[in-house]
């Protein structure tokens, strides 16, 4: 027995339909976690997850966790900006959420596996299970899989990561799947389509702070240092730009600024909460690649562990806005081998 996380899409839809058609017994659900402000489509999602259940006769269920993800997901995201870090709540999402509640909750009802719409895949070399790159280049997900719980991913499958996303449409077409020209969303993971920025202030009230160059001299004003990033360029609103968001300072709530793009560009990526997909002797003293954010080439650079216990990589060549908080994803070839966050001291992860 099977449970697929349907989110109302048409990813993790044609996820259930293939399931079903190679003869698992599948059940779907829907995992209600977010139920506030306009850009909420809880409701909508709920009802195409539903439709196409139905339509591929299978068993249906929503669980509530929106006690659990505002504690786990958000709470983690408004404290990190409160910090001056720039969290990922789409990470936490997998980890605290599909591949933690849903997982266990799934388990503890006897599942054998359960299954998502993610472009990944799942390979196994000896005792170890492991992450693939999804087959599709632009649709790869397996960069937010980072950070999931390694002794999952043997009850784990990825029905759609040996496919593209054109051919997953053109499946759920064939599978008649109500929702197959139903659009994809954006925004934060199960909380809807809305600006960030939009998004911290309903929680995190304006503070005006002063924004600075990088010889300290007085340049403008902002409404918040929390509500930036590094690298940012949009909403400085200062004349004579562009600007870039080069540093941030919380204590005193200044943003520093430059109009130069080299001071934003870094080669040494310094990780704490380490989370290893493989025993941590494998990839040191090695090349691996890299990603220190999603959508962005794999960049070439060697992983060392520092006296002091720091991981630190040094990358083949500079990257852009290098953000603490945010992660970096570490591959050999098509293998996922770790996950950390980028900033501060290495912890290993629970």
């Amino acid at each position: 027995m099977v449970f697929v996380a349907m989110s109302g899409g048409v990813d993790s839809s044609v996820a259930a339909a293939l399931l079903k058609r190679d003869g698992f017994r599948v059940v779907g659900v829907y995992m209600k976690c977010w139920t506030e402000g306009p850009e909420c489509t809880s409701t909508d999602d709920e009802r195409s997850a539903r439709l196409a259940a139905a339509h591929l006769q299978i068993p249906f269920y929503v669980w509530n966790f929106v006690d659990e993800y505002r504690q786990r997901v958000v709470d983690y995201m408004l404290k990190g900006y409160k910090e001056g870090v720039t969290p990922n709540p789409d990470m936490m999402c997998n980890r605290e959420i599909k591949f933690g509640l849903f997982f266990e909750k799934a388990m503890n009802l006897r599942a054998d596996s359960i299954a998502t719409g993610h472009y990944a895949r799942i390979g196994r070399k000896g005792d170890y299970f492991q992450i693939l790159k999804g087959k599709d280049p632009e649709k790869d997900q397996s960069y937010f899989l980072s950070f999931i719980k390694p002794n999952v991913l043997s009850k784990v499958l990825f029905p759609i990561g040996e496919y593209t996303k054109k051919q997953v449409r053109e499946m759920a077409r064939r599978f008649g799947l109500p929702n197959a020209e139903r659009k994809g969303t954006r925004g934060i993971c199960f909380v809807g389509n809305v600006e960030i920025e939009e998004f911290l202030r309903r929680y995190i009230p304006p503070k005006e702070g002063s924004i600075v160059d990088t010889n300290g001299k007085t340049l403008g004003v902002h409404e918040g240092a929390f509500y930036f990033t590094i690298g940012q360029r949009r909403g400085i609103k200062l004349p004579g730009g562009p600007y870039y968001v080069i540093a941030k300072d919380i204590p005193s709530n200044t943003l520093v600024v430059s109009k130069e793009q080299d001071d934003i560009f870094k080669n040494e990526v310094q990780l704490e909460r380490m989370n290893w997909f493989v025993a941590k002797d494998i990839p040191l003293h090695q090349s691996v690649s890299v990603k220190v954010r999603y959508r962005q080439e794999d960049v070439l650079a060697r992983v060392e562990r520092k006296e002091g216990g720091f991981w630190v990589l040094q990358l083949a060549k500079p990257e852009r806005a290098i953000t603490p908080g945010q992660f970096a994803v570490l591959y050999q070839g098509d293998v996922l081998i770790a996950g950390g966050v980028i900033g501060g001291r290495e912890k290993e992860i629970d």
